[in-house]
């Protein structure tokens, strides 16, 4: 019953977004709710919540001033550099804008942490997506799947929690595994050149001079500042071209349309002076995230204090960046809370253990000495319904020893189960997703739809990249 009751309450909430019948905090709070009073546990459900929001309030904490420190940098000029050389390649080519995103999600995701990636990625191609009048799904679904294949890194979360599960080292997971994960990034990079080509069809081929031509009408007002910029009329100004104020919002123009949002290079926030330790401050953060010296939470709260400290020493200042910043703070944390619901919900109520347990045992005996391929496919399912922890902690062992009773070694697994992150990713229980879709302004439904059958047939590609080299 529980069983049918979980996969009940997911099909319900994902067709309910998807359809946009309710927002995603609406459904992520009262779906769940409603289905933990229809099995009867309708007085233990805020003690389920209180446990999901313990769960998740590192998460959001991490999320929050995150989004404060990235937000600060992007504010301060610390990426100009980098959007410059992007648009540079780029040309105003759609084809080039989408394969220019997977590559840059895939280069800034070597820091391991998805909601950084997610920040500097859309921070640097949405207002080239916004002035070409491309699909913002393309560019949400391209840089979520490309990412779901670097989130493999050893640091990144899955491996290490594989690694722990079975007992066993994260390297001979992970190392092996590299040419089918190379393989899924390679994949990755031909669909943004098919999308690419798709929208350069749909839009046609512009120069980036026609992209540049000034628009009389449209006024840009720089985030957080309070002066008015005419919009960009030659190439240095698009060339600086980034969202402004914080990683969605970016400036408006007076009219209520969004012209060509952009950061003004010679906006008041930028401290050229301190470029070089802006610099050294983001490189030693992610080194410290990678060494693991602090809690991510914790680094990103030293982070952002030094950050405003020293980029902004006069409180009138600071306290504008932090207002500047404060919507997009609001809306994830709010989303990751409501997450909380949901997961609390599930795993309270024993649901998703029913289901993990219905799934592993719908698994024909002929399939045993098969179980690498089993634990593939089912990865991509269950990494998507359920939390990493969930998977890894309580499935994975469960497979491994399925497995190791046919002969399958637990190494075999243990890589096979890092496939469907590419899928999991875009799950609505990851809550670097809600970065994502919420930096882009895309609806989340609108997201899901179109990713999930991309994500699903990458993940697929390395598991059968990795069975065709004997990995898997």
């Amino acid at each position: 019953m529980l069983t049918i009751l979980g996969f009940a309450m997911i099909a319900t909430f994902l067709v309910l977004i998807m359809m946009k019948k309710m927002s995603p905090i609406a459904a992520l709070v009262l779906i769940p709710a409603l289905f933990c009073v229809a099995v009867g546990h309708g007085a233990q459900l805020g003690d389920y919540v209180i446990e999901g929001v313990g769960n998740l309030a590192p998460t959001a904490a991490m999320l929050m001033f995150a989004i404060v420190y990235f937000g600060v940098m992007i504010d301060v000029g610390l990426f100009d550099p980098i959007v410059r050389g992007i648009l540079r390649f780029c040309k105003a080519d759609p084809m080039r804008v989408v394969v220019g995103t997977a590559v840059l999600a895939a280069i800034v995701s070597l820091d391991g942490d998805g909601s950084t990636t997610f920040m500097i990625t859309v921070s640097a191609m949405y207002p080239l997506y916004k002035r070409l009048k491309m699909s913002l799904v393309v560019m949400t679904g391209v840089a979520a799947t490309a990412n779901g294949v670097m989130n493999t890194l050893p640091w990144g979360g899955p491996t290490a929690r594989a690694a722990t599960a079975l007992k066993l080292d994260a390297g001979d997971i992970f190392v092996p595994m590299i040419p089918a994960l190379g393989a899924g990034l390679l994949f990755v990079l031909a669909l943004a050149y098919v999308l690419g080509r798709r929208e350069r069809k749909r839009l046609g081929h512009l120069t980036l001079d026609e992209v540049l031509e000034p628009q009389p009408e449209t006024v840009l007002v720089a985030a957080g500042a309070g002066t008015r910029t005419r919009a960009g009329t030659g190439a240095d100004t698009g060339a600086d071209a980034v969202t402004g104020g914080g990683a969605a919002g970016g400036p408006q123009a007076d009219d209520g349309h969004e012209g060509f949002q952009g950061l003004d290079p010679d906006r008041p926030t930028l401290r050229p002076r301190l470029y070089w330790f802006n610099a050294a401050l983001t490189v030693a953060l992610l080194a410290a995230m990678i060494m693991e010296l602090l809690p991510i939470p914790v680094l990103f709260l030293i982070g952002a204090a030094l950050a405003l400290t020293v980029n902004f020493p006069h409180m009138p200042d600071q306290k504008a960046r932090i207002a500047a910043h404060a919507d997009n703070v609001l809306n994830v944390s709010g989303m990751v809370f409501a997450a909380a619901v949901f997961t609390g919900v599930l795993t309270g109520t024993g649901m998703v253990e029913h289901m993990a347990d219905w799934l592993v045992g719908a698994v024909p005996e002929a399939m045993g000495p098969h179980m690498a391929l089993v634990t593939g496919l089912l990865s991509l399912p269950l990494t998507y319904f359920m939390s990493n922890d969930g998977f890894y902690f309580g499935v994975l062992p469960v497979l491994a020893e399925a497995g190791a009773a046919h002969g399958v070694s637990p190494l075999e697994i243990a890589r096979a189960s890092l496939v469907g992150q590419a899928l999991h990713m875009s799950s609505p229980l990851v809550p670097a997703v809600y970065v994502l879709v919420g930096m882009a302004k895309v609806e989340f439904g609108d997201h899901t739809r179109f990713t999930v059958k991309w994500a699903a047939l990458t993940s697929l590609v390395v598991l059968g990249a990795g069975i065709l080299l004997g990995i898997i």
